[in-house]
């Protein structure tokens, strides 16, 4: 049975570990997935202080999100599904959660997405709309989609 839950401080290791093999399943290199390993590892700090939820059921976690909110532009900072999952509809059912009861309970209208290139589509295909693109904070001179969701309610 899935669940959808509050991630715990503990859980750090394992959402880091689940974003490095969900960014690593795009096929990137060595050096780019050591600065992706150090830049975007989970901290406790965050999971205390955002809106940091996990997929999971009998086997344990498999995806989670990571929702920064703020008074002037909330982001989304973290999306990712385990490889093995990717494709069978977790991360619309999480999206579906973060979007349906996160956003709603925070009041939040519209947050910031700044994505890989393999993932845009998926977030169009959700209802965000492209807004350009910025640098990578991980690769000098590498342009990356941003985009923005607004919740319609």
């Amino acid at each position: 049975m899935l669940n959808i839950r509050r991630a715990k401080a503990c859980d750090w290791q394992l959402l880091s570990d689940i974003a490095y093999h969900s960014e690593a399943y795009w096929g990137y290199d060595s050096d780019y997935m050591e600065k992706f390993k150090s830049m975007y590892q989970v901290t406790e700090y965050f999971i205390k202080n955002n809106e940091t939820y996990v997929i999971e059921d009998h086997c344990g976690v498999f995806g989670f999100y990571g929702l920064l909110v703020n008074d002037k532009v909330s982001s989304l900072e973290y999306f990712f599904i385990e490889p093995r999952c990717i494709g069978k509809g977790y991360g619309k059912l999480l999206w579906n959660h973060m979007v349906d009861i996160t956003c709603e309970n925070l009041r939040i209208r519209e947050f910031v997405i700044v994505t890989s290139p393999q993932a845009k589509d998926f977030y169009i295909k959700l209802g965000a709309i492209f807004l350009g693109e910025v640098e990578s904070l991980l690769k000098r001179g590498r342009m990356i989609p941003q985009l923005l969701y607004k919740v319609h309610k």
